[in-house]
């Protein structure tokens, strides 16, 4: 009973707090309101309107009047660079980094921001200067991940090994398969200027820090074949199939071609058959299609295609095996089957495509680093009808 009395009596205490609480907090409000230029509201109302252009005026305006407002400084900044308007990122960004009154962290994050300015403007030299004054700072890991990029950039595959290095250290994260590739980068370059030796390390280097990294192993082949070690490079290709089946059909002509040269083309051609039939693959298909073809075993071929579109029906099959079937149609078909192959053949022009699995990013060719958002290895040695395939 005393405590149904004493709730009884401070209900009324609470609500009276309350009210009080509100109060101060509307007094607070509307004091600090009268603080702000009439360009803020002015502001406000365009952004509600939806016109952009002349918020932005506005809240330009508030920045001139009251030079205190530093987080609209940094918000304006930040939108001019991501118009595209980066000479103006440029100057509001500087402005900042040179006031003598902010704090140690608003200096930090101008410098941050206008090291972004220079990046996205194409001045990398400068971009990178400051990116490196803020290493050991509290934009430290942001820093590096901008450096990296700007290295990638330049192709400065050295640095940007170091700089992948340190990242794992600062954000747990796992960089091995980006420094495998950079080595690649290198061993790719190598071998392009005939310097097997320089590439034979970069190399080995690529499959100590990822182990499965397939790319590593082609261009590994790649050299024993060019050093006439035919044996020992069809040896290195097969790994692959250790590593990601899905990926031999990027090595099948190689493979192919090693065999011919070993004068043992159908020790070749079976290897591959053997593969098509354990990993459905649409360019498999279409080595081993050509490869039988070639004997002048047409109906094998035909038989092969057919076959293959029965276990793993697609458009894409669809349209080799009219193609197939052209070759030993009678004359009076022919224009028949010609009509219906150029019908489906321009339905899949669409479906013949490589895409990154980050960004989405469609291309006809094959790519270890994706054009459109720079990732490493995030496509698919499929074609995009493939993907609901089971291998």
């Amino acid at each position: 009973m005393d405590i149904e009395l004493w709730w009884l009596l401070a209900l009324p205490l609470f609500f009276a707090l309350g009210w009080l609480a509100a109060r101060v907090d509307i007094r607070q409000i509307v004091s600090e309101s009268r603080l702000l230029p009439a360009s803020y509201f002015k502001g406000l109302n365009f952004l509600l309107n939806e016109q952009p252009d002349k918020a932005i005026e506005a809240f330009i305006e508030v920045a001139r009047v009251n030079p205190q407002t530093i987080e609209l400084h940094f918000a304006l900044g930040s939108l001019f660079r991501r118009r595209g308007e980066v000479e103006r990122a440029i100057r509001m960004h500087q402005n900042l980094a040179e006031r003598e009154d902010l704090a140690q962290e608003q200096k930090l994050q101008a410098l941050l921001e206008l090291a972004q300015d220079y990046l996205k403007a194409g001045l990398l030299d400068r971009a990178e200067e400051l990116f490196l004054k803020l290493e050991g700072t509290a934009h430290s890991e942001a820093a590096l991940r901008f450096l990296l990029e700007i290295y990638e950039q330049e192709k400065d595959w050295h640095k940007a090994i170091g700089i992948a290095e340190k990242l794992e250290g600062l954000s747990g994260r796992s960089y091995q398969k980006e420094i495998a590739n950079f080595c690649c980068e290198m061993a790719a370059r190598a071998l392009m200027q005939s310097r097997p030796a320089e590439a034979r390390p970069h190399l080995d280097a690529a499959l100590a820090h990822h182990r499965t990294c397939v790319r590593a192993n082609m261009l590994l082949g790649d050299l024993e074949r060019d050093q006439g070690n035919r044996t020992a490079a069809i040896a290195i290709w097969q790994r692959i199939e250790s590593q990601n089946p899905a990926y031999l059909s990027l090595v099948s002509e190689r493979l192919l071609t090693a065999y011919r040269d070993e004068g043992k083309p159908e020790e070749g051609l079976n290897l591959l058959r053997g593969y098509l039939e354990k990993y459905a693959s649409l360019d498999l298909l279409d080595m081993v299609y050509q490869a039988t073809l070639a004997t002048g075993d047409a109906q094998s071929a035909y038989r092969l295609v057919r076959d293959e579109v029965r276990r793993t029906p697609t458009l894409l099959g669809l349209d080799k095996l009219l193609e197939a079937q052209l070759l030993e149609a009678p004359a009076e078909k022919r224009h028949d089957l010609q009509l219906i192959k150029q019908l489906i053949h321009q339905h899949t022009r669409s479906l013949a495509m490589y895409k990154c699995e980050h960004c989405g990013f469609r291309a006809r060719q094959f790519y270890w680093h994706c054009p459109a958002c720079g990732e490493w290895e995030t496509y698919a040695p499929r074609r995009t009808e493939e993907k609901g395939i089971p291998a």
